[in-house]
């Protein structure tokens, strides 16, 4: 437009002069609609931070520390955001005097994961026990049929086609430590060797669809009673 009003179009580009320099026309950036975000378990996150919540009295118990660290990498956000606090589960012999304690009761529910639940084992003998005192309404026990934590994570993401059977007289973090050429002498090698593995495994889409499962049925057993009507 020039002092007398007039408008003229021009190409985009070097070839002008603003107040005696030479610049060249751009087109103004446009904002576009910006991308959603998702959590490492694929929901959907939230735009803007969320101030802190209040805890629900519902909660989620876990077997394991790997099991639980390799929960709170996936599920961390999903968790907070419902106000779910997950606890460590030293062992599942500790379950029943757990329960008991907890006394689950509607808008109080008891979720539970644990390691390689499987028909005829102690484990499974355990969880008749508690659901045998009561608790069956307010309390869900899963457990997957690995072996270990570790082969939740897709074996792929190790660089293996399947994880190593490793033989029944052999510990099997060593042995699977062993059969990948980690080291494998101590306790502190398996730490190393775990943070390894859980470094691959950074969404949802890295673990067997079977844990998946598991922790989003656990999740929504837990607030069922909290869900906004």
């Amino acid at each position: 437009e020039d002092r007398k009003g007039k408008r003229r179009g021009f190409p985009f580009g070097a070839g002008f002069l603003l107040e005696g320099e030479p610049v060249a026309l751009q087109a103004p950036l446009r904002k576009g609609k910006s991308k959603p975000k998702y959590t490492a378990s694929g929901s959907r996150a939230s735009a803007t931070p969320e101030q802190a919540k209040v805890a629900l009295p519902s909660r989620i118990y876990v077997e394991g520390r790997h099991d639980a660290e390799l929960v709170e990498k996936i599920w961390g956000d999903d968790l907070r955001h419902v106000g779910v606090v997950v606890e460590y589960l030293g062992g599942i012999d500790d379950l029943p005097a757990i329960v008991d304690e907890f006394r689950p009761e509607p808008g109080r529910r008891l979720g539970v994961l644990v390691d390689h639940l499987v028909p005829g084992s102690k484990e499974s003998r355990i969880v008749k026990q508690v659901y045998a005192g009561g608790h069956e309404d307010c309390v869900l026990v899963l457990g997957h049929e690995f072996i270990d934590i570790w082969q939740a994570v897709k074996p792929e993401r190790v660089g293996r086609k399947a994880w190593p059977e490793v033989p029944m007289d052999v510990d099997f973090k060593k042995g699977t430590l062993a059969a990948l050429g980690l080291p494998h002498d101590d306790q502190r090698d398996v730490a190393r060797g775990w943070q390894a593995i859980l470094a691959r495994a950074n969404s949802w889409r890295d673990l067997e669809p079977q844990l998946n499962t598991i922790v989003e049925r656990l999740i929504d057993f837990v607030t069922q009673d909290h869900i906004d009507g």
